[in-house]
């Protein structure tokens, strides 16, 4: 059963002024967090008062978000780009996997997690993950990873294996000596392509990413950024991507989200231009830098004085 989301524009007035903002670098610092309020258009996803404890009540209890609050816009034909940073254990992937329905960091301990309006109840296929680790199945061939969710969903052999094919080639694989290998005969870099197209050929509204490229050496790592944002332009998708890499975040955020230290919660959201150029280049571009270090000292911060943070 959907969640009826507050319309200003309903009552006949207009959403809120938005939060006030500090240009830093590329982009501004909104001085706090976007409300319901503040938005004219739908929600994609909304966080109301989240908060994950895991061992209610045993000795060992720990709680990894509290009280995290959010609103991200539904850009029709386009999506938002949305990297949520902070120190590590700050509770990152515990929101991610709060959107996906996947336990057991679902279901929130207490407050409301919102996907296009409607509470979220489990996993659904209006949302992708791919994840850090190169998940495949070691027995099945590119073409048969790539195709799995379709043939879960009883699409056709000949329509899929099509759909597969196409966006094979789209991640950057070669579609005549990659369809038939494996999983063992591919680089990290490769399988990680696999990953990226078995999740985005189902064209699901939000992509969720967990430190995808953390375990890629740099160069490759630029080069699946570059990829990353080329694909996003194509699915139109609202992604979520989790990373400890200050300048990824600047290079493919729309938005950046900062979290403090646990229990997490969002201590800033950024607004970031997008990149005009490709992740090499954009890393030496002073503006850049300039966020970068930004973002770096904020961290730095949020570790030593998480309850006492500039502005």
């Amino acid at each position: 059963m959907s969640v009826e989301q507050p319309s200003t524009a309903a009552a006949g007035q207009p959403p809120a002024d938005p939060p006030p903002v500090q240009p830093v670098g590329m982009g501004q610092v909104l001085v706090r967090p976007r409300q319901p309020e503040d938005l004219a258009r739908p929600r994609v996803v909304e966080f109301r008062n989240v908060t994950k404890t895991y061992n209610a009540g045993r000795a060992n209890e720990y709680t990894a978000i509290r009280d995290v609050s959010f609103v991200v816009e539904d850009l029709k034909d386009k999506g938002e780009f949305i990297c949520v940073l902070g120190p590590s254990g700050c509770g990152k992937s515990t929101i991610l996997r709060l959107i996906a329905g996947l336990e057991p960091q679902f279901p929130a301990t207490s407050g409301d997690v919102l996907v296009l309006g409607s509470p979220v109840t489990e996993p659904g296929a209006d949302r992708g993950m791919v994840f850090q680790d190169y998940t495949s199945f070691d027995h099945r061939t590119v073409l048969d990873n790539v195709t799995f969710g379709l043939e879960c969903q009883g699409v056709s052999r000949k329509e899929r294996y099509a759909l597969g094919r196409e966006w094979i080639g789209r991640v950057g694989l070669n579609v005549e000596k990659d369809q038939y290998k494996y999983p063992h005969e591919l680089s990290g870099g490769m399988r990680q392509r696999v990953a990226i197209a078995r999740t985005l050929v189902l064209r699901p509204r939000i992509i969720l990413m967990d430190e995808p490229f953390g375990a890629l050496d740099p160069q490759t790592r630029m080069n699946m950024q570059d990829l990353l944002v080329g694909l996003w332009r194509t699915v139109e998708a609202t992604v979520f991507f989790v990373t400890h890499s200050l300048e990824e975040a600047v290079f493919l955020g729309d938005r950046v989200y900062v979290m403090s230290t646990s229990p997490g919660t969002i201590a800033r959201e950024l607004e970031v231009e997008p990149a005009d150029r490709p992740a090499r280049e954009m890393a030496s571009q002073p503006r850049f830098l300039k966020t970068v270090d930004y973002l770096r000292d904020l961290i730095a911060q949020l570790e030593q004085k998480p309850e006492h943070v500039a502005t």
